[in-house]
């Protein structure tokens, strides 16, 4: 993290001495973080190793990919304002406490942010908190909507495309796609191999709005994928790795087709129609998609409208 001195001053004379150990956390700084933002992440992901004892340095394990989707989900809330549910928050602020980051961006999106601003003038209390719920939809002082920038698309289509082209291979390796495969591991394998990180949000079934009054099943935990923003996959399963197999998989079967586009797309997030960035094929669809599990495109729109 960009912190402050003696903290990164301890951090460097850690890794100084385990040169390994510097080399390995090394490989997972994705190519599109700011030395500032590797910083911090890196300090995440050294001071929480030890909540993670089955993990071993170099050797792929599920322990490992949790704590890197946690450090991703981390710093995409420092740095973005990403917002995620309230259980996701919680672990993550523990898990960060004692980190500093220097000049860290400002997200206001509670209600004494907004009213922080100034109250502009008697704004009676109905107002203040239509404000506030405007705000955590990602709206901002200029009126413009929460979602993904137009041009992103274009922006992140090149990074899908080489990932398109390192799955095929891997699944021509593992004698193609089927349901005995390692979904999760085919997938985080590939996208490492493009430099990038796979970040895992869970929710336990039962904290899900919305479900239909038919479904009795209340246990169990539901598993969003993304890459770089981009929504990949959504799986349910009777605990986190169930569910984030069952994501992965449904997350390569988009890669079945003769190519992946990235595009914007309409669909529900607490309760609300946002537009998402979203992984498809070419395949028609007869139904909506499932509703995110995350939202990362509120803090964006607030840059650029305060810009």
């Amino acid at each position: 993290m960009a912190c402050e001195t003696s903290e990164e001053d301890v951090v460097s004379e850690y890794l100084d001495q385990n040169p390994q150990l510097a080399q390995w956390v090394d490989t997972f700084r994705t190519y599109c973080e700011s030395n500032k933002q590797w910083a911090a992440r890196r300090e995440f992901l050294l001071r929480n190793m030890e909540a993670f004892p089955t993990m071993e340095p170099g050797v792929p394990s599920s322990s490992l990919d949790k704590l890197l989707s946690l450090s991703m989900v981390w710093a995409n809330h420092v740095f973005l304002g990403c917002s995620y549910p309230q259980a996701v928050m919680d672990k993550i602020t523990e898990m960060g406490e004692g980190i500093v980051v220097k000049d860290a961006p400002m997200h206001k999106t509670t209600k004494d942010g907004i009213l922080s601003r100034g109250k502009r003038g008697a704004m009676a209390d109905g107002d203040a908190d239509g404000a506030v719920k405007r705000s955590r939809c990602g709206a901002n002082d200029r009126g413009q909507k929460s979602g993904p920038r137009p041009q992103a698309p274009a922006e992140h289509q090149p990074f899908f495309n080489r990932l398109y082209k390192a799955v095929a291979w891997k699944l021509v390796s593992a004698g193609g796609f089927g349901p005995n495969l390692d979904h999760y591991e085919i997938l985080r394998s590939c996208v490492e191999s493009c430099k990038e990180t796979l970040t895992s949000v869970f929710v336990p079934l039962k904290d899900i709005a919305g479900l239909p009054a038919a479904r009795t099943q209340k246990e169990g935990h539901v598993c969003e994928i993304r890459c770089r923003t981009v929504y990949m996959g959504t799986g349910y399963g009777r605990d986190e790795a169930a569910a984030r197999a069952m994501a992965s998989k449904e997350a390569l079967k988009v890669f079945q087709g003769r190519k992946v586009t990235v595009k914007i797309c309409r669909r529900r997030y607490k309760g609300k129609d946002v537009e998402d960035l979203m992984l498809l094929d070419e395949q028609p669809r007869n139904q909506g998609f499932p509703p995110a599990l995350s939202f990362p495109f509120e803090a964006e729109r607030r840059e650029d409208a305060s810009s």
